[in-house]
């Protein structure tokens, strides 16, 4: 077995060990918090198949993950911690709104604007990190977050100020044009066709990624970006062009979730779908292809941290404990890493002594 495949089998066993461990430690709070530990646990886990309501709560949590995480690995595939594709997945929505309330389009074609209005607000967004680190060497884990108090104010601005419905009640925009909603695909499940532009997305991610040469580019600048750099790649380019579409694709997340969940814009704060995108492309190593394993598994724990909420006296904030321990664990560098080098020690020791024999 060569060193590859054994970094690939304990990326795996890592994640794994890690899902366990949370688990675990959820189980042991529930035994210390719940009056009823065996029902509250048995609501976390069975609860999302209940109903079809509930499974249709997890694909509509799913949604805007795959739009958000495949941005997430193609930004973080090229070495940059860009935060700002949670300030993207909000204006992305924001400008959604506008296009949707203040255009009269036909149907399909208006539809077709507000996305494309959506991702361009969420390029815009992740912009602004990658040019400060391309020019000034900003560091982008640092400059993306202040951008995305910039991202929530300006939204928040536009909506308050331009769209505004005042008859709503509330801080809301006016009700989206019906030609600009994504309409539901499964009745009575809030699954809209959203869901179907999100698996488009993730297909074009992952070839992207891993079949085209600007995606080798990209990989090559975040492995090592001076070997990319004397092998001729301008590690700028790369770097901005990753960030930018990463960012256009969160914001195409926002745009898809608010036209297809809702009836008028009503965020007042940021709302975390960004982070959702990053943990579960923590969780899947930057890979597309996993992420839909990543994501299912967010939404449904989300899910069942909702349905125990509903049915004991757990609250729903144990998923984001749960969360919490399994990002720490999948990041921390030395987890398992002993047992992972004396494996490689070996299959060299092996190799090098098939190559003797022969």
């Amino acid at each position: 077995m060569n060193t590859k495949n054994i970094e690939k089998r304990f990326q795996v066993l890592r994640t794994l060990l890690a899902i366990g461990i949370a688990m675990i430690v959820a189980f042991i709070i529930i035994c210390f918090i719940s009056e009823e530990p065996l029902e509250t646990i048995r609501s976390f886990l069975i609860g999302p198949l209940e109903s079809k309501r509930k499974i249709g709560n997890i694909i509509t949590n799913l949604t805007p993950m795959l739009f958000v995480g495949t941005g997430v690995c193609l930004i973080f595939s090229a070495n940059q911690t860009n935060m700002a594709v949670e300030g993207g997945f909000f204006v992305g929505a924001m400008l959604a709104t506008v296009a949707a309330t203040c255009l009269h389009l036909p149907t399909g074609i208006h539809t077709v604007v507000c996305l494309i209005a959506g991702g361009l607000a969420g390029a815009a967004a992740c912009a602004i990190p990658a040019f400060l680190f391309v020019k000034f060497n900003a560091k982008p884990v640092v400059s993306s977050i202040m951008v995305n108090n910039m991202c929530l104010y300006v939204g928040l601005f536009v909506i308050n100020h331009l769209v505004r419905d005042p008859a709503a009640g509330f801080m809301a925009s006016f009700r989206f044009d019906e030609t600009a909603k994504i309409g539901e695909m499964i009745s009575g499940t809030g699954v809209h066709y959203g869901i179907l532009i999100g698996i488009a997305v993730l297909i074009a991610g992952y070839f992207y990624l891993n079949k085209s040469k600007a995606g080798y580019e990209i990989r090559t600048v975040g492995r090592n970006v001076d070997f990319a750099r004397y092998s001729g790649i301008n590690v700028n380019r790369v770097i901005t062009k990753a960030q930018l579409i990463g960012g256009f694709l969160a914001g195409l997340g926002g745009a898809v979730e608010v036209l297809g969940m809702y009836n008028r814009f009503q965020y007042q704060a940021l709302t975390n779908h960004g982070f959702d995108g990053i943990m579960i492309g923590i969780m899947a190593a930057y890979n597309p292809k996993l992420l839909p394993l990543a994501g299912l598994f967010l939404a449904y724990i989300r899910v069942g941290a909702d349905s125990m909420q509903r049915s004991s006296d757990v609250p729903v904030e144990l998923a984001n404990i749960m969360i919490s321990v399994i990002v720490i664990m999948i990041v921390a560098e030395r987890f398992l890493y002993k047992m992972k080098h004396k494996r490689i020690v070996a299959a060299a020791q092996k190799e090098l002594e098939g190559k003797a024999e022969a």
